[in-house]
């Protein structure tokens, strides 16, 4: 039996339960809505439960993609600002790489848990297993900035987001850039930057 007949053989004894397991993670659209100087995530409560996370947890880590500072309240949350769709999208699409996503299996099938003080994510489907300790505002604000907006720079795909945008990091940056694939080196049209998100286009 040669190396790809054996591979099929052994993924089709795969239960189905992981095979599919990628498919299963469905996060509803952020819903936002402009009140005054702030914006409210009016539907973080159902963003959290899809991923199984804190509510808390996920608004502290938007607030930190967002540059900005904001309010929990329960299963929504407010934050200073004027913030679109597509900005809330891409921090949520930040959190679920960060802490939600097996970065070995690539399976949303994790648990965050604390171990000796450091979060852990472990995967219960390959049993793979990272810390997730991500910077804090205070010390991604000491870090001189690598991206201005207008300007061009060489990127490497590393991911895809939830919409299917291709993903790279730079320095504290998350880039966004339709139309690029994981695993390109593309030139990026750096057009927006909110926090540590920033958006792109192919030049």
């Amino acid at each position: 039996m040669n190396y790809d007949s054996a591979l099929d053989r052994a993924y089709d004894t795969l239960p189905e339960r992981t095979r599919e397991a990628g498919d299963r993670l469905q996060v509803p659209d952020p819903v936002g809505e402009t009140d005054g100087a702030f914006t409210r995530l009016t539907n973080l409560g159902d963003i959290a439960e899809a991923l199984s996370r804190d509510p808390e947890h996920v608004h502290r880590s938007i607030q930190r993609e967002l540059g900005t500072n904001g309010q929990f309240d329960g299963d929504r949350a407010r934050y200073n600002g004027s913030f679109t769709a597509d900005e809330f999208d891409a921090a949520v699409d930040a959190y679920v790489t960060e802490f939600v996503t097996c970065s070995e299996c690539g399976l949303p099938d994790t648990n965050l848990v604390n171990e000796d003080g450091v979060d852990m994510l472990r995967c219960t489907a390959c049993g793979a297993f990272r810390p997730v300790a991500k910077q804090t505002q205070e010390t991604a604000n000491e870090e001189q900035a690598v991206l201005e907006e207008g300007k061009t720079y060489q990127v490497q795909i590393t991911g895809t987001g939830r919409k299917g945008d291709g993903v790279a990091e730079r320095g504290k940056y998350t880039i966004f850039v339709p139309g690029a694939q994981e695993g390109q080196v593309v030139d990026a049209y750096i057009e927006n930057i909110s926090g540590t998100l920033a958006f792109a286009q192919l030049a």
